[in-house]
């Protein structure tokens, strides 16, 4: 703990990447995205530049698009303007295949095991049930699964749910993680172990991680820089890199000076954004 107070650290807002940027370049790039649905703007002019290994996360109003922004990434979605590059592809299909989505939902198959639902992206590049479950077997004793692997997602707590959820997400390979309001669903006592456990999760991989969130707390504990969005149509309005909260527990990053500095910062940024 801080003896005291560490302000944010407040950024200018990154580029898109070149066109020729790849492999060793941006993870993702964004450069004047806009969307539309019909003649809703969601999103205008957004740029945004997330490096290879950075764990960025997204906040904003309720209805500001985050959830829109993570499909338009994951190339489910073309923007109205601007591009988009996912390991330096811009096409949908180079987006897709470059990302591993988790949406609010687990989306857990009921019919099968929870070793089998993580498995579900080996099985689908032709892994035999076998091989897949051989691939899918020591995760589950290092993310808390241990003992349950041949359980019934009806038979799992929401939390271990989540874990096999994003167990799956982690399994399927991808250099780029979406990750759009993994807890949402939970409790708040159960949110925020989960928010300690992902944290560790996060620091035990290399993989490139857009998160988006409601709370402001957890983009912060578990990202390593926050953009805050406007409300509708959406831009980026302000940046912040808190103070190395996911190397604590999480009840000593919260109530860190610097990491409370870095809340009130967020959330001023939320209320100037949707005015």
């Amino acid at each position: 703990m801080r003896g005291a107070p560490e302000a944010p650290v407040e950024e200018p807002l990154k580029s898109s990447a070149t066109d020729g940027e790849r492999r060793g370049g941006a993870a993702i790039a964004l450069s004047g995205v806009g969307h539309r649905f019909g003649p809703t703007e969601v999103i205008s002019e957004l740029g945004l530049r997330i490096d290879p290994g950075e764990v960025t996360g997204i906040v904003g109003p309720s209805g500001s698009g985050k959830s829109t922004l993570l499909e338009l990434v994951a190339g489910l979605l073309e923007p109205t303007t601007g591009s988009i590059a996912v390991d330096g592809g811009k096409l949908a299909s180079e987006r897709l295949a470059g990302c591993a989505y988790m949406p609010q939902r687990d989306l857990l198959l009921p019919w099968l095991a929870a070793i089998d639902n993580a498995s579900l992206a080996a099985r689908n590049r032709g892994a035999s049930r076998e091989l897949a479950r051989a691939q899918a077997a020591p995760l589950f004793e290092r993310f808390g699964l241990a003992g349950f692997e041949r359980a019934r997602p009806a038979a799992l707590s929401g939390g271990m749910r989540q874990r096999v959820a994003f167990l799956r997400t982690l399994l399927a390979g991808k250099p780029v993680m979406l990750l759009d309001e993994p807890f949402a669903s939970l409790d708040a006592i159960t949110r925020g172990e989960m928010q300690e456990w992902l944290a560790g999760a996060l620091r035990g991989e290399a993989a490139t991680v857009l998160l988006v969130s409601h709370d402001v707390e957890e983009a912060l504990y578990l990202c390593d820089r926050v953009v805050v969005l406007s409300a509708r149509p959406a831009t980026a309005v302000a940046e912040l890199r808190p103070p190395a909260p996911r190397t604590a527990p999480r009840h000593e990053a919260i109530a860190d000076p610097g990491f409370v500095a870095a809340r009130e910062r967020a959330m001023e940024a939320l209320r100037e954004g949707s005015r």
